[in-house]
């Protein structure tokens, strides 16, 4: 998968509005949008649930069992975080929303301590089924 990167001047117009996340969570989101969009039938808007769930998978694909020390280390910790990242490019008109999209629809999708951790195969949960 080629490296994704934005173009001269946009991340400077994301570090004025938000400077809590690194550029590398901005362009992963971006990615996990994408990487949703290829488990679909057919092209279609990706809802805040769907793409909170993206986020966790892409992480746990491609960074294994430090998918939440990677994304804690860009700054993201919860799912709230990556509906303040996926707003952030809304308001700067990279990315399109629909008119019933909003930041709840990012809360509390998942707890980061669990959803990273469960489906290992040395957790206790995932020993005991859960």
């Amino acid at each position: 998968m080629a490296e994704l990167a934005f173009r001269e001047g946009v991340w400077d117009q994301i570090r004025v509005r938000e400077v809590r996340f690194h550029e590398h969570a901005y362009l992963f989101v971006l990615a996990a949008l994408e990487f949703q969009q290829s488990r679909l039938p057919e092209r279609r808007h990706i809802n805040g649930r769907e793409l909170s769930s993206a986020v966790r998978d892409l992480a746990i694909e491609r960074f294994g069992v430090m998918a939440r020390l990677v994304l804690e280390h860009w700054g993201v910790t919860t799912t709230n975080d990556v509906g303040d990242i996926v707003f952030t490019m809304v308001e700067l008109g990279l990315l399109m929303s629909q008119p019933s999209d909003n930041r709840a629809d990012f809360a509390d999708v998942f707890a980061f301590d669990t959803a990273f951790e469960a489906s290992y195969p040395w957790s206790a949960a995932h020993l005991s089924g859960a």
